[in-house]
């Protein structure tokens, strides 16, 4: 089994870890980092609950390797802070269990970076990506688009 060293750029914070080649990001920044906002789900790509920003982009971290991470920019739900898409799933009581939060989250996070004037069609695509078993998408949704409006006043 090889192992190697590794810096993650973590929220912002330089981390640096030992894994093995096959290590998952997801595993790595649960169980070496302690970072457990990531949950694993389905552990294949589909649930979207594992899913994390790398380099602005949401990505499921189950289906990336640890090393892979190497030089990237990499954000978790413990490094948002305070952002309008967490404000607005308050807002509209866009969770239930909340199993599944953080990852329709960091999806929505990105959205909104990278995609400002996301019309309905376009928050409906990105939204499938994950799966929430125990709320509508609606409030999801209007979660969004409250978001993405905020956004708009914000950066006028």
């Amino acid at each position: 089994m090889k192992l190697h060293t590794i810096n993650l750029n973590i929220n912002d914070q330089v981390r640096t870890v030992t894994v093995r080649t096959g290590d998952t990001l997801l595993y790595t920044i649960r169980e070496k980092l302690g970072l457990t906002g990531a949950k694993p789900g389905c552990l294949n790509g589909d649930c979207g609950a594992c899913t994390i920003n790398v380099d602005g982009w949401p990505m499921k971290s189950c289906l990336m390797m640890a090393v892979e991470g190497q030089g990237k920019q990499i954000k978790t739900i413990e490094g948002l802070g305070n952002t309008l898409i967490q404000q607005a799933f308050v807002e509209h009581f866009a969770f239930q269990c909340g199993y599944c939060t953080p990852g329709f989250i960091m999806n929505c996070h990105s959205l909104i970076l990278k995609k400002p004037d996301a019309d309905d069609s376009t928050i409906k695509e990105w939204l499938e990506s994950n799966i929430c078993r125990c709320t509508s998408y609606i409030e999801i949704e209007t979660a969004v688009k409250s978001a993405l409006e905020k956004n708009k006043h914000h950066s006028n």
